[in-house]
C-alpha cells in the first residue's frame, strides 16, 4: 500500500520538529575547518549523498556538442539587442542524436563581453518574447507544439528589462530536453544513451531533473562558445521545478558564477523535514501511467515519502553546493506549496558554509515581512503574490548580479 499522495499542512504551527544535519561535520565527527577542506573532501560526499537519494547520478557527455545558428536579428526587442536562435545538437558516435534550440538575446548598446541570464522555460521560446517572429519550441511526443500562442510568458522573462540593464539572456524550453510526461524517454536526451529495453530502469540511477539540468550543461558550452558573452558571468535561474533544476544545476556545473532559485519548494529551496505544504508524495512514484506528468526524482526518493526525518541530507545542504558562489533564493508569501519559510531556514542553515570562505553569510534570524529583501552571497527575498516569476522578482536577482557578479 503506496502513500496517500496529498500536501502536508500549511499551518506554521503544524510543522515538524527536526534536527538538520550539519553540512560541516565530518563522517567522524570533526568539522571543516577550510575552503580547501570542503571544496576537496566534504563537498563531494555530499554531492554523492544528493545523487544517491534524490536526484541520481550525472549523465556522460555526448561524444560531439555542434552549434548552428538558425536565425539572427540585428535590430531585435525594438532595437534593444541582437537576436539569436541556435540549435544545440548532441551526438553519439552510434548515429544517435537530439537537438534542442536556445533562444539568446545580446544587448546592442554593450561594448565588450556581457553577462548572462540562462535559464529553462515552461511553454516553449516564443512564449517568453513578445516578438511575433521567433521560432515555435516546445514540442509534444506527438509532434504538436505545448502552446500555440505567443508571448504568454513574458512577466517571467524579462527579457527587455535585461537588455536595459547590460545583461544578455537565453532560454530553452525544458520540454525539448525531456518532455515532462511520463514515457517520454524515446523522445528525450535520455535516448542517446540508453535503448528502448532500458527506459524503464532509468530512474534507479538517473532524473528527470538531472536530464534538465544536463541541459543547462550543454546549453552552458554553447554560451562558452559565443565572443559576446563572458563565460565567467553566467547566472542561471529557474522558476517552480525549474528552480529545483537549477539548484541542482548550479551544485553539478560550477561554470555557473550565480544560482538564482525562484519558488522552488520541496526538492529545491526548502527543506524536506519540516512536512509543510509539497511533498515527495505529490510526485507520482508508482503512478507510471500514459498522460501523468513526469516523477522529477530517482526512484530511491520514494523510500522517505512521509518519512523526511530519516533523510541523511536536507536542502540546506543542496544550497551549500552552491558556495562560493552568490546564490539567490526568491519566495512568494501566498506559494503555501513551496514553503516560503521553510526556504529561508535553509538559508540559514547553508551559510556556515558561505562563513567557511570568508563571507558574512545570512545573518537574518527571523523571518522576513512579505515585499522585504536581504542581500548578500546568500540573498532572499519574499514577495508579496502567489507562484509565479516576476518582474519584482527580477529586480532583486539583478541587484545581487550587478553587486557581485556584473
Amino acid at each position: 500500500m503506496f502513500p496517500e499522495s496529498k500536501a502536508y499542512p500549511f499551518d506554521e504551527e503544524l510543522a515538524a520538529t527536526f534536527e538538520l544535519p550539519d553540512p560541516l561535520e565530518k563522517e567522524d565527527g570533526r568539522r571543516v575547518t577550510t575552503p580547501v577542506e570542503w571544496m576537496n573532501f566534504q563537498r563531494e560526499k555530499i554531492l554523492q549523498l544528493f545523487k544517491d537519494i534524490e536526484y541520481g547520478e550525472e549523465l556522460p557527455r555526448p561524444d560531439k556538442l555542434e552549434f548552428k545558428v538558425l536565425a539572427e536579428k540585428k535590430d531585435a526587442l525594438d532595437g534593444l539587442a541582437v537576436r539569436r536562435e541556435i540549435e544545440i545538437i548532441c551526438s553519439m558516435q552510434n548515429g544517435k542524436s537530439h537537438s534542442f534550440i536556445m533562444l539568446l538575446y545580446i544587448p546592442s548598446s554593450v561594448q565588450g563581453k556581457v553577462p548572462l541570464f540562462l535559464g529553462l522555460n515552461f511553454k516553449g521560446n516564443h512564449t517568453t518574447t513578445y516578438e511575433n517572429d521567433v521560432l515555435f519550441t516546445g514540442r509534444s511526443p506527438e509532434g504538436s507544439f505545448v502552446c500555440g500562442e505567443r508571448g504568454g510568458q513574458t512577466e517571467r522573462w524579462q527579457h527587455k528589462l535585461l537588455m536595459e540593464r547590460g545583461y544578455a539572456s537565453a532560454t530553452v524550453c525544458y520540454h525539448d530536453i525531456y518532455f515532462d510526461r511520463m514515457f517520454s524517454e524515446p523522445y528525450s536526451i535520455f535516448k542517446l544513451f540508453f535503448e528502448p529495453c532500458e527506459y524503464d530502469s532509468i530512474r534507479e540511477k538517473y532524473s528527470v531533473i538531472g536530464a534538465w539540468a544536463w541541459g543547462l550543461s550543454r546549453a552552458m558550452d554553447c554560451v562558452e562558445s559565443i565572443p559576446e558573452i563572458d563565460r565567467n558571468k553566467v547566472i542561471l535561474h529557474g522558476h517552480s521545478r525549474l528552480g529545483k533544476t537549477s539548484l541542482w544545476a548550479g551544485a553539478l556545473d560550477q561554470r555557473f558564477a550565480m544560482v538564482v532559485s525562484n519558488d522552488s519548494g520541496c526538492g529545491g529551496g526548502c527543506l524536506h523535514k519540516r512536512k509543510i505544504g509539497e511533498n515527495l508524495s505529490q510526485h507520482r512514484f508508482y503512478e507510471r501511467k500514459e498522460g501523468n506528468t513526469a516523477c522529477w526524482f530517482i526512484n530511491r526518493t520514494a523510500d522517505f515519502i512521509n518519512k523526511e526525518e530519516l533523510l541523511p541530507i536536507d536542502q540546506h545542504e543542496l544550497l551549500a553546493l552552491i558556495a562560493p558562489r552568490p546564490l539567490a533564493v526568491g519566495t512568494a508569501a501566498e506559494d503555501f506549496y513551496a514553503d516560503p519559510k521553510g526556504e529561508f531556514l535553509a538559508c540559514k542553515a547553508a551559510s556556515p558554509v558561505y562563513e567557511l570562505f570568508g563571507s558574512e553569510g545570512f545573518k537574518v534570524q527571523e523571518m522576513l515581512s512579505p515585499d522585504e529583501c536581504i542581500y548578500g552571497d546568500i540573498s532572499f527575498h519574499y514577495r508579496t503574490g502567489q507562484h509565479d516569476q516576476t518582474k519584482e522578482d527580477f529586480l532583486c536577482y539583478l541587484h545581487q548580479a550587478d553587486m557581485f557578479v556584473k
